[in-house]
């Protein structure tokens, strides 16, 4: 049972990641990636993992979205949504050629796969009371992982000031 939610919830994700990158506006691909962030939510509390689940929804899917809506409709000067799209051969053969690598890829993934065993499985350990508390996870994220965690928050501080400048200058 835990597999199929599992397999149902990926599936969305995957899915709700396809629309954001295959989607012509701007706002549909944000709502998009919104709902990517949601379903990844979920999967965190599937998983037992309540605290990385709340700062999900809480930083991404909350805080820097609606940064990124603002944006998105702050550099939008007309505010339609285009829904004609045109056919172009280009396009298509791009389309075609990457669906034939990803397959080619996928070949050469699988064939080698294919000879290994499968794993014997054991019975899931139990886990402690403490795994998913905000403690251990501060603890792990501002001792060990410290460094990375100050390269994505400068990361994401260039990203808005970048963002805030392209809309200035466009206001303008």
């Amino acid at each position: 049972m835990n597999l199929l939610v599992f397999a149902v919830l990926a599936s969305a994700a995957v899915l709700a990641a396809l629309g954001v990158i295959l989607s012509k506006s701007a706002i549909r691909s944000a709502l998009s990636l919104v709902l990517n962030f949601m379903l990844l939510a979920i999967l965190y509390f599937t998983l037992h993992s309540e605290t990385l689940g709340v700062l999900q929804v809480v930083v991404y899917t909350g805080a820097i979205m609606v940064l990124f809506l603002f944006v998105i409709m702050l550099l939008s000067t007309q505010g339609n949504i285009n829904l004609t799209e045109s056919r172009d051969v280009k396009k298509i053969v791009g389309g075609l050629a990457g669906i034939s690598l990803a397959a080619l890829i996928g070949v050469q993934i699988y064939l080698p796969l294919a000879s290994v065993p499968a794993p014997q499985f054991h019975a899931p350990q139990p886990i402690g009371p403490s795994y998913g508390a905000p403690e251990p996870l501060g603890l792990a994220l501002f001792t060990r992982y410290g460094y990375p965690f100050e390269t994505v928050s400068l990361l994401l501080m260039i990203g808005i000031v970048g963002s805030i400048m392209l809309a200035k200058r466009r206001v303008r």
